[in-house]
Formats: C-alpha cells, sequence, structure tokens
C-alpha cells in the first residue's frame, strides 16, 4: 500500500526558514551591498566594484588588528586547553569533593561576560586592585594601563579564568565515561600514569577537545566586550583586537563600506577556520 504524500508538511519549516533568513541571510546581505557601494553625501551611493576590499587587504591597521588578534588567539588556546585538560585529569571521579570542585570549577562561566572586563579592570589596578598592588609590592613594575606587555598578560590571564572552566567541563565529563575496566586492566598490565594517558584517556577526550578548540577559537577570535572593558584597546593600539578595531571603522570613524568589506573577511576567515575544525571533530574515530 503507498504511502499518501503531503506536501503541507513543508509549510512547518517556514518559521525556521524566516528566522534564519532574519537572523543570518539579510544581515549578511546587507553587509556585501554596503561592501561594494560608496557614499557620497546623504543618500547618493555609487558601485565601488571591489575597493573596499582591496583597501582592507592593504590597510597597515586591518593587518596590525589582525596580527594581534592571532596572538592572542594562539595564547590562550596554548594555555587554556593543555591546563583545562590537567585540571580535569586531577579532579576526583566521585564523592562530595567532586561536586564541589565541579561548582567552583563552574563558577566563572557564570558571570556575565560585560561584568569581567570591569571586575578585572579594578582587580589589575596597580594601586587599588589586590593583584596590581601585589605584583608592584613584590617589586614588579605592573601597569597595565600604560605598559603594552603588562596589558597583555592582564588580558590573557582574565580570559584563562573565565574560559578554562568550559575545557575542563568537557573533558572531565568524558574522562567520567571512560569505563573502569579500562583503568583496572591497564594497572594489572603494569601501564604507568603516563601511559594511561597517552594511549587511553587522550584518544578518548580528542572529539570534545576538538570541540572545545573550535569554541575557543570562535569565541576568542571575536571577542570585543571583556578586553574592551579592561585596557579600551591600549595603551595606544597595543591591546586593540579586531573586533574593537572594526566597531572602530564602523562606528568612530563612520565608514560603512570599509567597514563591511573588513566584516566580510571576518566572516569568511571564522568560517574557514570553522569548517576545518568541524571536519576535524567529525571524523571516524581511529583509535
Amino acid at each position: 500500500m503507498d504511502k499518501p504524500w503531503n506536501n503541507r508538511a513543508w509549510f512547518m519549516v517556514v518559521p525556521v526558514l524566516l528566522i534564519f533568513a532574519m537572523n543570518a541571510v539579510v544581515p549578511l546581505m546587507t553587509l556585501v551591498n554596503y561592501s561594494v557601494q560608496g557614499a557620497s553625501g546623504s543618500s547618493v551611493f555609487s558601485f565601488e566594484h571591489v575597493r573596499w576590499y582591496r583597501e582592507v587587504l592593504f590597510s597597515d591597521g586591518f593587518h596590525g588588528a589582525l596580527l594581534r588578534q592571532f596572538a592572542f588567539t594562539a595564547i590562550i588556546l596554548a594555555i587554556e586547553i593543555p591546563l583545562g585538560v590537567v585540571i580535569a585529569l586531577n579532579m576526583p571521579r566521585s564523592g562530595p569533593w567532586a561536586s564541589v570542585c565541579l561548582v567552583l570549577t563552574a563558577l566563572p562561566l557564570l558571570v556575565p561576560w560585560n561584568v569581567i572586563g570591569t571586575m578585572w579592570n579594578i582587580y589589575a589596578l596597580p594601586d587599588l586592585g589586590l593583584l596590581g598592588y601585589a605584583l608592584n609590592a613584590l617589586g614588579f613594575r605592573y601597569d597595565f594601563t600604560s605598559g603594552p606587555i603588562a596589558a597583555w598578560l592582564t588580558i590573557v590571564l582574565m580570559d584563562v579564568w573565565h574560559w578554562t572552566s568550559l575545557v575542563v567541563l568537557l573533558a572531565y565529563l568524558r574522562l567520567q565515561a571512560i569505563p573502569y575496566i579500562t583503568y583496572r586492566a591497564a594497572q594489572i598490565d603494569g601501564a604507568s600514569r603516563w601511559v594511561v594517558f597517552r594511549h587511553v584517556e587522550l584518544p578518548k577526550m580528542g572529539h570534545v577537545l576538538a570541540i572545545a578548540f573550535l569554541l575557543r577559537f570562535m569565541d576568542s577570535f571575536v571577542i570585543y566586550a571583556e578586553p574592551f572593558e579592561l585596557t579600551r584597546g591600549g595603551p595606544g593600539n597595543s591591546t586593540t583586537l579586531l573586533s574593537a578595531d572594526l566597531l572602530t571603522v564602523a562606528t568612530g570613524e563612520f565608514d560603512p563600506g570599509f567597514a563591511a568589506a573588513m566584516s566580510i573577511i571576518y566572516f569568511l576567515m571564522t568560517l574557514l577556520a570553522c569548517w576545518f575544525f568541524y571536519r576535524f571533530s567529525t571524523r571516524e574515530e581511529k583509535w
């Protein structure tokens, strides 16, 4: 008996398509439209071909912001992923201390993102903040408001404090899923702690670490509020990351064509990296 075919079911996906269009397609097409137009006077536009893209790609300001952005992302990923794995490996797997550690680990993730920058600004002030005062009392010349190295150290510490918990929780949940019999078999075979980590725990955590890497990459690459609240991009432009530079061009300098082309390039770089990490995280498990 043939199953009846009812095309009215397609209407069920119409709300999803409308939401997707309003949230993604329409804003993206608006950016594309601005990225190929120039404005001269009120409501007078001209077609500029790829002029804005060419100016962005040859802009020293864009190159500087992009290098700072890659440096920031590389530094925090190089710290947060290994640190998160180490903390997860050393957390208790059962008992009351396991719950206590999980709650304490999750606390930084519960702080609103727009509060993080202000909180660390007060915490790191050289005269009033606990961190700044303690470092200066120990003999270190620390002032993130005037020293680029101190400013970079502060924004990296802030991001590590805020987001390492995400890596810890993901790695910890995957470690909890490893059967006890696996550890028992390794113990009977006389495997060292390093061998167990290298051949049992690390392969099992591979996918969740790839997801953690992807999430942290995307978030760090588009981060804006936290470092901006802390350093306002300074001293000078030393901590002006790509998103802050984009906002300055779009609203401070009011250059919509340049800002739109910059946004499209920014979007394509993020999309390409996400596609690469997605392919890596969904590949067939070899171990």
